[in-house]
């Protein structure tokens, strides 16, 4: 079966469960919040969970300016949620097709990609995030941007190594002689052939591009207030551990599940697409 277990004897498909309500979570987000996030209520700051206070029902307490805090957790959802996968596709865009490129052509143009991507494989991800924030600037398009350039390497050294596997395989050598292009060889017959491992680390990555958003927020540079960010929500949740313990509490948690339950399901995904494992 697919998804009989995961780590720990948990059915897997409880994980696909979590991911899947946050997704929805999500993409509604208007429709399932109770209250706007950025709504302040200063008679109503760092009330506990369950308290009423001017006629708005915390159910998941207030934060230090009032405001609800299972309402910003549910939009906090839709900002990991986007930054993540946007910025898996345009790293895996850029990735892939270096990476099928320079084990095709070969010559120059392998020995140019490989080492750029040598290059950033060499600088810890997370610094060169940093550094690169720094110099473009916080938001939220330069947050999907500073990701995705900082991932590319991983998906063009897998896509490298299954290209040069493949390429001189009969149907791409017969492809070749029937005159087909180096556009129609790579996207029609190579790319449909390494698709798997691919889509394993892209799982994989998706998981680490929410914890590296979380990371800069977190820091300061990633999506700016009054916008709701999980690693925002903890930076200010650092500061009333004490008083307010539920500040940090929630969007911690909801960052645990989403990322635990994504690389469980890479997990999984890469023992079912692994012949030798099943």
């Amino acid at each position: 079966m697919f998804w009989p277990q995961a780590g720990g004897g948990v059915p897997a498909g409880v994980f696909v469960t979590i991911l899947a309500t946050m997704v929805v979570v999500a993409i509604f987000a208007p429709l399932i919040a109770p209250y706007d996030p950025n709504t302040q209520n200063l008679l109503g700051r760092l009330k506990p969970p369950g308290t009423l206070a001017r006629d708005v029902y915390y159910v998941l307490g207030s934060d230090e300016l009032g405001r609800d805090l299972l309402s910003r957790v549910i939009y906090g959802a839709r900002v990991s949620l986007s930054v993540a996968f946007l910025s898996v596709i345009l790293s895996g865009c850029v990735g892939i097709t270096l990476g099928m490129l320079a084990g095709y052509r070969g010559g120059w143009v392998e020995v140019v990609v490989m080492r750029f991507v040598d290059i950033f494989l060499s600088i810890p991800a997370i610094l060169l995030a940093i550094i690169m924030v720094a110099v473009l600037g916080p938001g939220f398009v330069n947050v999907v941007l500073v990701l995705a350039l900082t991932r590319w390497p991983r998906y063009a050294r897998v896509a490298y190594g299954q290209t040069l596997a493949i390429s001189n395989q009969p149907y791409v050598r017969l492809a070749k002689a029937m005159g087909a292009g180096p556009v129609r060889v790579l996207f029609l017959h190579i790319l449909p052939n390494i698709i798997a491992p691919l889509a394993v680390v892209a799982t994989l990555e998706f998981g680490l591009m929410v914890l590296f958003e979380a990371g800069l927020s977190f820091l300061g540079l990633g999506v700016q207030p009054p916008t709701a960010s999980w690693g925002a929500m903890l930076s200010v949740g650092r500061n009333y551990v004490s008083s307010a313990w539920w500040i940090a509490t929630f969007p911690g948690l909801c960052l645990f599940l989403l990322v635990l339950s994504v690389n469980l399901i890479g997990d999984r995904l890469s023992a079912y697409l692994n012949p030798k494992s099943r």
